[in-house]
């Protein structure tokens, strides 16, 4: 969004990206558990990219998709549980894709007990 090199913005700067105020931000992280950015030391707000990239989907649900903020949070934590899951089988299937290659390596390899008589 602003320098390449930049790992954290202030609230205002925030605010200012996606044309809302400060405080539309902290209501949005009131309603949305998963917007949570970090606090510094003097206690201000700092949003990483993943912070942005996350209210960016966030209004586009409510602004774009007109979900209400309920629905917007359900569809997120729905979302969120299949992605879950998703990532469950793919470790299933990568354990069943190791054992065939394994299996199929065993079967390429010449058996020393089976001699011709």
């Amino acid at each position: 969004m602003e320098s390449p090199g930049k790992f954290y913005y202030g609230i205002k700067e925030v605010a200012e990206m996606f044309g809302i105020n400060a405080s539309k931000l902290r209501y949005y992280e009131k309603e949305f558990p998963t917007l949570q950015p970090k606090k510094n030391r003097s206690g201000d707000r700092v949003y990483t990219q993943a912070d942005i990239d996350h209210l960016k989907e966030i209004l586009d649900l409510i602004d774009n998709q007109k979900f209400t903020l309920p629905g917007a949070r359900e569809f997120l934590k729905e979302r969120d549980a299949r992605r879950r899951e998703n990532a469950r089988h793919i470790v299933k299937l990568q354990k069943i894709k190791s054992f065939l290659e394994q299996m199929r390596a065993g079967l390429d390899r010449p058996q020393a007990d089976s001699v011709a008589d």
